[in-house]
């Protein structure tokens, strides 16, 4: 193995890549987030164990590239529509657990033995559940959609503007020597208007058009997101925030832009494997020399994690007047840390807040919440029913907030119909079903088309409907129909196993133009298919045999 890694940096990636590939394999075997398989590598091949890795530098730099753009869809997914819409029980929650976890973590860290500051950095870090992880697995559970499931998104959100406040701040006192907190708050304070004002004035002038200009490229859209997220990464390190708080502002810039769900979806794969050398890198600079004495704190931490975070969400929840059933499920959610706390921490590192030790101790907190909270996910309905008679504590006699919304009801602004292609059959659908006052949404990946229908204010998206990430942020829960147009069978052919991919148990439309590809069609399960120009001529037929009978009864 020597002699074959003495070969140079790009042997040693391969080799990672492949060692990574597998024990990933095992991860998702074992029902486990592949990022722990990724820490256990870096443990492996790191000095702590084989030291085979020589390509530190190289390594390092794809792991901040890898946090840039995590940082950076974070951001892209933070419509500011989505904030206005945060429901009083997800900001609530969020609020408590934060305040809660951050107080408690603080003392409790404290009490360890721990400094000030490494205990505030530590508490901070055990706030932050993985939005990843949770998405992923709700979505696998069908779950997303649920009560508890979009309460649970709510929270998330929250802290993920939390995160970067953290990070704001903790930057802000970076070199503060001296001065007083007095001092600090008002230089993150005029540096925070100032960057708001350069946000604003790009968001409202600038970003609109150069994105518009991009997106005539699928190819160029995924190099500008990238160079903008890196970009402004480096301008929020040279202003004095740090360079996650830039990504996190360059995706958030873009949050409002008609282009957003193209480039999420094309930065997700690029943002797995890129996060792949941080886990790597994080676990091969572990010293395990200093993490013996960090094994009964992690031990305590992780407890206070795995069991005071949901006990704080169920208190929260059942006080607002929701079943205990729905405050255990969303509550399960955040008991576990996530990477944005081990990429906080190693931020507090590279600031010289603190040292190596508090990086060992919130990693191995993060590796046994994650593994432990992975399985109680998964396995939350019989979980419940063995807790459930100790649980009805966390509830109302009478839980008036979910009698509420006990009616299943669409909800506001969901599509019924989803139109896929926008040419001049589909614009025309889109156009009339929408004047009907149906619920409809319509995808292309013209951005000419989409721009056009969008100052009629039609509701359109730019993207690929043949990319399953993209489908994956699509309202299908509740559409009826999904209606394609697009021309071609092997197009038609990718979207009908995305959307299988994504779940979706409605009725497929799809529009042809030759009897072979609607044979295909139907072959495929899809439930109607219409020609325009049979369909045309058969209704100018019945019209013309209609006119003529008339004139012959005259």
């Amino acid at each position: 193995m020597d002699a074959l890694l003495g070969h140079g940096p790009y042997v040693e990636f391969a080799v990672l890549l492949m060692v990574s590939a597998v024990a990933g394999a095992v991860a998702v075997r074992l029902r486990q987030p592949v990022l722990i398989a990724y820490i256990v590598i870096g443990i492996l091949v790191g000095p702590a164990a084989f030291g085979l890795v020589r390509a530190h530098e190289q390594i390092n730099l794809l792991a901040e590239i890898g946090v840039t753009v995590l940082l950076f869809v974070v951001g892209l997914k933070l419509d500011l529509q989505h904030i206005r819409h945060i429901g009083p029980v997800a900001l609530a929650t969020g609020l408590g657990q934060l305040t809660f976890t951050i107080v408690f973590g603080f003392i409790l860290t404290l009490a360890m033995g721990k400094g000030a500051v490494e205990a505030i950095y530590i508490a901070v870090a055990l706030t932050f559940s993985s939005t990843i992880i949770i998405v992923k697995l709700l979505s696998d559970k069908r779950e997303l959609d649920s009560l508890h499931g979009r309460i649970a998104v709510g929270f998330l959100i929250v802290q993920d503007l939390a995160v970067v406040l953290a990070m704001m701040t903790m930057s802000a006192l970076r070199g503060a020597g001296e001065a007083g907190a007095l001092e600090v708050a008002g230089s993150l304070l005029l540096r925070l208007v100032l960057a708001a004002l350069l946000m604003f004035v790009l968001m409202r002038y600038i970003l609109p058009k150069v994105v518009a200009a991009m997106a005539r490229s699928q190819e160029l859209l995924l190099i500008f997101a990238i160079a903008w997220g890196c970009g402004l990464a480096a301008l929020g390190e040279w202003a004095g925030f740090s360079k996650e708080a830039g990504a996190f502002m360059a995706g958030f810039s873009l949050a409002s832009t008609a282009y957003r769900e193209a480039m999420n979806a094309r930065l997700t794969g690029i943002r797995d494997f890129m996060l792949l050398f941080f886990f790597i890198d994080l676990g091969s600079r572990l010293d395990f020399s200093t993490l013996g004495g960090e094994l009964l704190p992690a031990v305590v931490l992780s407890l206070f994690v795995l069991i005071g975070n949901p006990l704080i969400v169920m208190a929260i929840m059942g006080f607002m007047g929701y079943r205990k059933r729905t405050g255990f499920l969303a509550g399960l959610t955040v008991a576990q840390i996530s990477e944005f706390s081990i990429v906080f921490v190693a931020m507090g590192i590279t600031l010289g807040h603190v040292g190596g030790e508090a990086l060992g101790l919130t990693t191995l907190v993060g590796l046994v919440t994650i593994m432990l909270s992975t399985y109680m996910i998964l396995f939350s309905q019989s979980l419940y029913e063995r807790l459930a008679p100790w649980l009805g504590v966390f509830e109302r006699k009478r839980p008036f907030r979910e009698l509420e919304v006990e009616q299943p009801v669409r909800p506001e602004g969901q599509p019924q119909v989803l139109v896929f292609g926008l040419g001049r059959y589909g614009a025309r659908l889109l156009q009339q079903l929408d004047n009907a006052g149906v619920a409809v949404m319509g995808m292309d990946f013209d951005p000419e088309v989409v721009r056009s229908l969008a100052l009629e204010g039609r509701n359109v998206r730019f993207g690929d409907g043949e990319d399953p990430s993209l489908l994956e942020s699509l309202p299908l829960q509740h559409a009826d129909w999904v209606v394609t147009t697009l021309a071609q069978w092997e197009s038609n052919r990718a979207l009908l196993h995305a959307l299988r991919m994504a779940g979706f148990t409605g009725r497929i439309a799809g529009v042809v133009r030759d009897d072979p590809h609607g044979q295909a069609l139907e072959a495929a399960g899809v439930q109607l298919v219409l020609n325009p120009f049979t369909d045309a001529a058969d209704f100018a037929a019945r019209w013309l045999v209609g006119d003529l009978k008339e004139k012959a009864r005259q």
